[in-house]
């Protein structure tokens, strides 16, 4: 293990066989297939790779591996202090890997901590993979665990409202079952959930570990034999993470704590501003800290998310500019109603992502905004 800060580990984390290959930065590898002369120990290659395995040589084949996404996975492991990373063509199929995983263990039933993402709240109750799920509080989450649990999920600070879970205290009563904490909110600048005792961490690396916006792809970081049943689905499904993708999730890797450390100084400061406000009626802002801000408010929710002007209205997070939307619009739409009050998801809840961009501009934009979503607008049904 480096003796470095982690912010240095962060620039140069995966790409310790550069200087080998006489380069500084990290290549792209676009092959869809590689040379195999020796027909035999090549085939005897392939069957480690569908066991999940990985010697780190030639793929043979793009679905099986890739340099540049090896690079990118060891770079997130080294900085989620994992043993291995596992990365996908986005942070939902990232999940659907960890759920196929455990059904095909034996395992199909998830305890789920609410709030979660829509999508994964989703499909967590959808049973479409052949899972069930119990709904729960983080204080009761190991008494809903059967024989048939693989995973106990949760997302701290959760989306949208930004709950934040004693993730040490979680994953204790829990074990053995492993916990799935979503870090995307948080990133590993943060917070490290495996060091606080969680089984694997998921990231929707389409968020701050790209941070431009211009990048999909999802990444589990665990240990050897969780990474190992996780290759073995991605082997099978083809849900692979681009090689472009892996180059730039890496290249954004290198200045994640700059920038979280910049939104998150950023946030705070609207967050003190926004809890001021006579037309926000409740804040929403983690201990933890970090870029996101959450808030209710007495103006429309829809008319305010319109009236922005430097602010984008747009789903998605984690961006260098600044993102606003409505949940129970969008990102968690997909949840009936009922569903979203269970989860503490209010209609009049906004989600702001702080990017990069100056505090007094982004107050300035905030403010005529909730001037002008006065003037009323049509909340969606």
């Amino acid at each position: 293990m480096s003796t470095h800060s982690w912010t240095t580990r962060a620039v140069h984390a995966g790409k310790d066989d550069l200087a080998a290959l006489g380069l500084h930065a990290p290549p792209i590898d676009l092959s869809t297939t590689y040379p195999s002369h020796d027909v035999v120990a090549e085939a005897g290659r392939l069957d480690e790779f569908a066991e999940g395995h990985d010697d780190g040589g030639p793929p043979v084949y793009g679905r099986v591996a890739n340099p540049t996404v090896r690079r990118f996975e060891r770079a997130l492991a080294e900085l989620e202090g994992a043993k291995a990373a596992v990365a996908f063509a986005s942070g939902m199929a990232a999940l659907s890997a960890c759920l196929l995983a455990q059904v095909a263990a034996g395992k199909p039933h998830v305890v789920g901590v609410r709030p979660l993402y829509g999508t994964t709240d989703h499909l967590l109750g959808s049973g479409l993979l052949g899972t069930s799920v119990t709904w729960t509080s983080p204080d009761d989450a190991a008494s809903a665990i059967t024989e048939d649990t693989g995973l106990v999920v949760v997302e701290s600070p959760a989306n949208p409202t930004l709950d934040e879970v004693d993730v040490r205290a979680l994953a204790d009563a829990c074990a053995p079952v492993p916990v799935l904490v979503d870090n995307t909110f948080a990133t590993p600048v943060l917070q490290r959930p495996l060091t606080l005792g969680a089984g694997m961490v998921l990231h929707s690396a389409t968020k701050y570990l790209g941070g431009h916006g211009d990048v999909m792809g999802g990444v589990i970081a665990c240990d050897e034999e969780l990474a190992r049943s996780l290759r073995q689905v991605r082997f099978m499904t083809g849900a692979v993470l681009h090689p472009i993708a892996g180059y730039e999730l890496l290249r954004g890797l290198a200045t994640l704590p700059v920038r979280v450390r910049a939104a998150s100084a950023t946030a705070a400061e609207l967050a003190r501003r926004l809890a001021e406000h006579p037309r926000v009626t409740r804040l929403h802002y983690p201990r933890l800290g970090g870029a996101m801000v959450s808030f209710e408010t007495s103006v429309d929710p829809v008319a305010l998310v319109s009236a922005v002007r430097l602010i984008t209205p747009a789903v998605s997070l984690g961006s260098v500019d600044s993102l606003i939307q409505h949940p129970a619009s969008l990102t968690h739409r997909i949840m009936d109603e009922v569903s979203r009050k269970d989860a503490g998801i209010s209609p009049d809840l906004v989600r702001l992502s702080v990017g990069l961009e100056d505090v007094e501009d982004l107050w300035a934009d905030l403010d005529q905004a909730f001037r002008r979503g006065e003037v009323g607008g049509v909340r969606l049904p």
